[in-house]
């Protein structure tokens, strides 16, 4: 990069605030109909980190020049598929880019000339504008594309997005008429299986409930939620689904809460346990019976640490692991009582002794310090 280049590129930094408010008067005022329209206001919020990233691209274009094209920055594509959900059509958003290049290339002009750079640098940098421009007009025009041919087209699809905006902690625009009360108290279900909205609705009258049903578009797993006035306990919702029969069908029950943080807590907790109820091949499954086995399933560096410390050295045995492990489950289930450890497995008390210093030998540590992270370990392997 030549010193006049370098030069220009600064003088276009120290400009960057009288830039990008020349830039936002580009932005047509707000119509009073969508003042107040939630998604477009969420619209115009990102605009302002938008310019700042258009100015920052354009800039990195003229310093790298044809050696490069710069990353078109992931702010920049945040508008176009905000604009698409609420209705901003594609050709408002290229007219503005289009006169907010027209601006950039006056302000090139003007400030090469400041800094004496050639006519012939400036001709290159202009046409290197102009293919850089195409690039970035063509990835915005993709975005709004994209995102306007997901848009909801029944009403199901638009409840279920309303949900999804509601889960994410946004609010929705737009006005779906769904008769629940956020603002009460909840248990979030996850129901998946044949007859699962049946079963939810049958639980739902069961315990006297208001239901609030949802359904995965891409696969036959439900978000459920039972409303009410006061606290539902997830042990009745547990006891009702036992009489009820729901079948094939696999639950994973949450924690009761209240509000609108409430509801989404639960659900996210029933969410976390499904895959778990689902691989245990058990019908219905309390959050609060696997909360910790959950929370680690999701963190990749707590898994793959628990197999090593705790998995990987019980393999190293004779038999793959299978004694120890057996062993240990019974162990734990028992509540770490060797008698009773004994009598489930059908053993003596010096057999299941034994295997119990073979292990720690294994682990190069007594059980007793790290059981809690062993017996998690092991419903991990499970």
């Amino acid at each position: 990069m030549s010193d006049s280049v370098a030069a220009l590129a600064a003088r276009f930094r120290s400009r960057a605030p009288e830039i990008e408010a020349s830039l936002a008067n580009l932005v047509d005022p707000i119509p009073e109909s969508r003042a107040a329209d939630p998604a477009y206001l969420e619209y115009l919020d990102c605009l302002p980190a938008t310019r700042v990233a258009v100015l920052r691209y354009a800039v990195e274009a003229v310093e790298l020049g044809e050696r490069q094209d710069p990353e078109i920055p992931a702010d920049v594509l945040t508008a176009p598929r905000l604009a698409a959900r609420c209705g901003v059509p594609l050709d408002a958003i290229l007219r503005r880019y289009s006169a907010g290049n027209a601006f950039f290339s006056d302000i090139l002009v003007e400030e090469a000339e400041r800094v004496g750079l050639p006519t012939s640098t400036l001709r290159r940098l202009l046409r290197l504008q102009a293919t850089v421009f195409d690039r970035l007009l063509q990835a915005v025009s993709d975005e709004h594309v994209r995102e306007a041919s997901s848009r909801p087209t029944t009403t199901a699809e638009w409840r279920h997005r309303y949900l999804e905006e509601l889960l994410a902690g946004r609010q929705p625009g737009g006005e779906i008429g769904i008769e629940y009360d956020f603002d009460g108290h909840h248990l979030g279900l996850m129901v998946k299986g044949e007859g699962a909205h049946e079963a939810m609705r049958a639980l739902a009258n069961a315990l006297d409930r208001g239901l609030l049903a949802d359904a995965h578009p891409e696969e036959p797993a439900w978000a459920c939620w039972l409303g009410g006035r006061g606290r539902l306990e997830s042990e009745e919702a547990v006891r009702a689904l036992s009489s009820i029969s729901p079948g094939s069908v696999v639950v994973a029950v949450g924690e009761p809460a209240e509000g609108i943080a409430g509801w989404r807590l639960s659900h996210r907790q029933a969410k976390a346990a499904l895959p778990i109820a689902e691989r245990r091949g058990q019908p219905v499954l309390r959050y609060a019976e696997v909360a910790v086995l959950a929370s680690i399933l999701r963190d990749d560096l707590g898994t793959t640490s628990l197999r090593q410390l705790y998995l990987q050295p019980l393999e190293q045995a004779r038999d793959g692991g299978k004694a120890g492990r057996e062993t240990l489950r019974a162990y734990f289930a028992s509540a770490r009582n060797i008698s009773s450890t004994a009598a489930a497995l059908g053993v003596d008390r010096r057999t299941v002794a034994n295997r119990l210093r073979g292990i720690e030998e294994l682990l190069g540590r007594p059980i007793n310090d790290v059981a809690a992270d062993l017996e998690i370990a092991l419903q991990l392997g499970d």
